[in-house]
């Protein structure tokens, strides 16, 4: 017998309107200035929102995106089960956050690109890096929103009766309408809708919690006497699933490689005015994500401790560690009618809104990367540039669903989401690190890194698939289960009641989450002997191996392969490795000016130069417009460098007219040389 079964007809009539009248909230508002607001009228408005997203709704979209509903969901059974090891994961994060500002941000914000990828292309002048990379993000994206999209869906089919394929298809079409209405902005609304809903139904189960235990103390206290909170666990053993170190330093490197190197945030960063203002945003950024961050995990605290004497899953009242939160909710809150139906409106929303940001970012990334360089397309406007992104996005929402119906059909596209995830961020990390960080490094460097990182981490990965690993969880306690302990109406189901076929531990961001694990004090390598033993390394590590193996690789092989046609702008590498590179001995490297690098100009800017690159580097949204073409001594046959500064009529032309301008100026340097 189902949950729903034993519900009153009322109760789910409330659940119902409010589970209705959320989603139409929640579709309607962020399309609202669609109607009767400002409406993009370019490419520029679609893909980045210019000038209409403010800084706070920037930052919660941003931690919405980091977290994902996994941090809803997911992390309280963590704890309950077992416990806050992957809490630690919280570190990597936060150290993530200034190296993009300061390594990453810096690069990007000045070139005037619209798909991150399209960075690789301008600093490798390779069509191959560039398809590799972007190639990458959309496969993996495709498959990991397949998967977002369909596990809310057979939760609300198993407790509220909605069929998944409905859901399915209501998720696909609302998520279609904002990518033809919307854009960037209506996608950021979504998030921060979703974001403060989520902070509002865990302060409610917080508060739930301390009334059923007696007091807000014991949420603390009960957790950490039964052995839920146990920090700075140093193992020193690659194969235990997560202990501190691995927990830092693989968070880290995913963090990168999403942060960093993903378009869905990149693009939010590049859609503000000023370096400063993206440097502002993401440092203010740390300690809301840690608050978000930690309150899932306190939510998981109060609902361990209101369970303690009584585990619903050992009980026989759920078969997944997943269900605990919607079993809590169903059985806490069944005095208030409507409360379960606000929290599967959530989920819903959810998939939603990653869903929605997600096609944006995929669209612009499949235009950009792929489709402009296309006979066909040269020369078309930028109008008939948006529509075909609308269009593309439009394609992929239906793509979506159909991956979302094959997920409900066979299992395999579950475990290949989470392994694209794991594999991949190591590679499309290292060639980022490699255009940026490595002046030496050239396209058949970064390919072959990227190419040969990709073939060993998906080696390890499947290989790992061949290691039987034992699941281990903390233990739990039912002895003091009595027909008293749950709400009325709470019965034992007859099979899973949230998710039958598809396991719930499955969160598009953070697939280190999504596998059974062991204990870190009892997980054991299966077998010593290579490459038994490499399989059972941690992929807490993967994206850590990945990228050193892309880096390494790529750095020998553009060494050996170096050439004087690898040159390239200065400006594509990091302000601060460039000036170290000058200060180095040997024969100085030839750098070319870029004229396909446009820079954003913005007239109004009365700020002085020196302040701007003290600011950031040098490449700030509102700098004066400066050509730099070498600063040390070459050959007659090679440009030399110097710096000019325009005059305020030069100024105020336009990109093009600048880019005129710098190469009548090369052209006349070298005529004077010879």
């Amino acid at each position: 017998m189902s949950r729903l079964m034993a519900r009153s007809f009322m109760d789910l009539l409330w659940d119902y309107g409010v589970f209705i009248v959320f989603i139409i909230f929640s579709t309607l508002v962020p399309l609202w200035g669609r109607f009767f607001g400002k409406k993009e009228k370019t490419k520029a408005d679609y893909v980045f929102g210019v000038g209409t997203i403010s800084m706070g709704a920037m930052m919660l979209s941003i931690a919405r995106g980091t977290l994902g509903v996994r941090s809803f969901l997911g992390y309280p059974s963590e704890l309950f089960y077992r416990g806050a090891a992957m809490w630690e994961t919280l570190y990597g994060m936060v150290t993530a956050y200034p190296i993009v500002c300061f390594v990453f941000i810096p690069v990007y914000f000045n070139l005037g690109v619209t798909s991150v990828y399209q960075y690789l292309d301008l600093r490798f002048n390779s069509r191959l890096v560039r398809c590799l990379a972007s190639g990458t993000y959309v496969i993996r994206s495709l498959l990991n929103l397949g998967v977002t999209v369909y596990t809310p869906t057979v939760a609300l089919n198993t407790v509220i009766g909605i069929p998944y394929w409905a859901s399915l298809l209501g998720i696909s079409v609302i998520s279609i309408i904002f990518n033809l209405l919307g854009g960037l902005k209506a996608a950021i609304t979504a998030d921060v809708i979703q974001g403060v809903t989520m902070i509002l139904i865990s302060f409610g189960i917080i508060i739930q919690s301390m009334i059923s235990v007696g007091g807000f103390d014991k949420i603390f206290t009960t957790p950490a006497e039964d052995g839920r909170l146990n920090f700075f666990n140093f193992t020193g053993d690659f194969t235990v699933r997560v202990d501190t170190t691995s927990a830092w330093l693989g968070q880290l490197f995913m963090s990168l490689s999403i942060f960093g190197c993903q378009q869905n945030f990149v693009q939010r960063y590049l859609s503000m005015s000023t370096f400063k203002e993206v440097r502002r945003t993401l440092m203010s950024n740390i300690p809301v994500v840690i608050g978000l961050f930690s309150l899932a995990w306190i939510v998981g605290m109060g609902v361990y401790s209101v369970y303690a004497q009584c585990d619903p899953m050992a009980a026989g009242y759920i078969n997944k560690m997943d269900e605990i939160l919607p079993f809590f909710v169903e059985d806490k809150f069944s005095y208030l009618p409507g409360v379960l139906g606000l929290f599967m409106a959530s989920l819903f929303n959810g998939a939603l809104s990653l869903n929605v940001s997600n096609l944006n970012s995929l669209a612009t990334v499949t235009w950009e990367d792929f489709l402009s360089h296309l006979p066909r397309f040269k020369g078309i406007s930028d109008k008939q540039q948006l529509n075909i992104i609308k269009f593309i996005g439009s394609v992929y929402g239906v793509m979506v669903m159909g991956v979302g119906f094959a997920v409900g059909l066979l299992s395999g596209v579950i475990e290949s989401s989470m392994l694209m995830t794991s594999a991949t961020s190591g590679p499309l990390l290292g060639v980022f690190l490699l255009a940026m960080l490595v002046p030496m490094a050239n396209w058949k460097g970064a390919a072959s890194g990227m190419i040969i990182s990709h073939i060993i981490t998906l080696w390890i990965t499947f290989g790992s698939l061949t290691i039987e690993k034992e699941v281990v969880l903390l233990p739990t306690s039912v002895e003091s289960c009595t027909n008293e302990t749950f709400s009325t109406g709470i019965i034992k189901p007859s099979k899973s009641w949230l998710l039958s076929n598809t396991p719930l531990e499955v969160e598009s961001d953070f697939s280190y989450l999504d596998s059974p694990f062991s204990d870190p004090q009892t997980q054991q390598s299966s077998s010593s002997s290579f490459p038994d033993s490499l399989y059972s390394v941690s992929y807490m590590y993967y994206s850590l191996i990945g990228t050193f193996i892309t880096v390494i690789v790529g750095t020998i092989v553009s060494y050996a392969t170096a050439h004087r046609d690898d040159a390239y702008d200065h400006k594509l590498l990091h302000p601060a490795i460039y000036r170290l590179s000058r200060l180095l001995p040997g024969k100085a490297r030839r750098y070319v000016n870029n004229p396909d690098i446009r820079p954003k100009v913005r007239m109004e800017s009365k700020v002085p130069l020196d302040k701007l690159e003290q600011d950031n580097f040098g490449f700030d949204g509102q700098s004066e417009a400066v050509v730099v073409v070498s600063e040390k001594k070459v050959s007659p046959l090679e440009p030399g460098i110097f710096v000019v500064s325009l005059s305020d009529s030069e100024k105020s032309s336009t990109v093009e007219k600048q880019n005129e301008t710098y190469r009548k100026l090369d052209e006349d340097l070298r005529e004077v040389r010879t």
